[in-house]
C-alpha cells in the first residue's frame, strides 16, 4: 500500500540555509546527500511526497554565493523516491520547479485539509474554511500554532 507524505524547505543547494536555520552540516553537498538519504529512508519508490515550497535554490553561475547552486531541480527529483507533488513556495519562483500549484485542498478520512507555503495563506475565511492547514516556511520556529476566526478553530501543522 503506497503511503502519503508531506515535507517542506529542503533547501537543496542553499548554502546558507544551514546558518540560517542550524542545520547541522558542514557543507551544502553533504546536507544535500543526507537530505536526499534520510527522504529515501522512508519513502518508497510507491509513496507520493507533497514538497510544500522551497525545495531547492537555483543559483546563475556567478551568482550570489551562498544563495545556490547552479543546479537544476531535476537533479535533486532524480535522487529521489516517489511521486513529488510540488506546491509553490516564496523561494520556487526562479528555482527551476516551476510549479503553477499555489494551493492544494485534500479530503482524507472525510477531512478537508489546506495545504500551502506560508502560514499567512492558510487564511480562514466563512466560504474557505480547513480544520487542518499544512503549511511550510517557518522552518524550525513552530511546529504547530491554533487560530480562529469567527468562532472557527483550525490548526496550523
Amino acid at each position: 500500500m503506497a503511503n502519503l507524505y508531506f515535507s517542506s524547505d529542503e533547501h537543496f543547494g542553499h548554502a546558507k540555509i544551514i546558518e540560517y536555520t542550524n542545520r547541522p552540516f558542514k557543507n551544502v553537498d553533504e546536507m544535500n546527500k543526507e537530505l536526499i538519504r534520510r527522504f529515501n529512508e522512508r519513502v518508497k519508490e510507491d509513496d507520493t511526497c507533497i514538497i510544500v515550497g522551497d525545495f531547492c535554490f537555483k543559483n546563475s553561475p556567478g551568482g550570489k554565493e551562498g544563495e545556490g547552486l547552479p543546479v537544476h531541480a531535476k537533479n535533486y527529483i532524480k535522487q529521489l523516491n516517489g511521486f513529488l507533488v510540488f506546491v509553490r513556495g516564496n523561494h520556487d519562483r526562479n528555482n527551476s520547479v516551476q510549479t503553477k500549484i499555489e494551493r492544494l485542498v485534500l479530503k482524507i478520512g472525510g477531512m478537508y485539509i489546506s495545504v500551502c507555503h506560508k502560514p499567512e495563506d492558510a487564511v480562514i475565511e466563512d466560504k474557505e474554511y480547513y480544520p487542518l492547514n499544512l503549511v511550510g516556511h517557518v522552518h524550525n520556529n513552530w511546529t504547530t500554532k491554533e487560530i480562529t476566526k469567527n468562532g472557527k478553530y483550525s490548526l496550523l501543522l
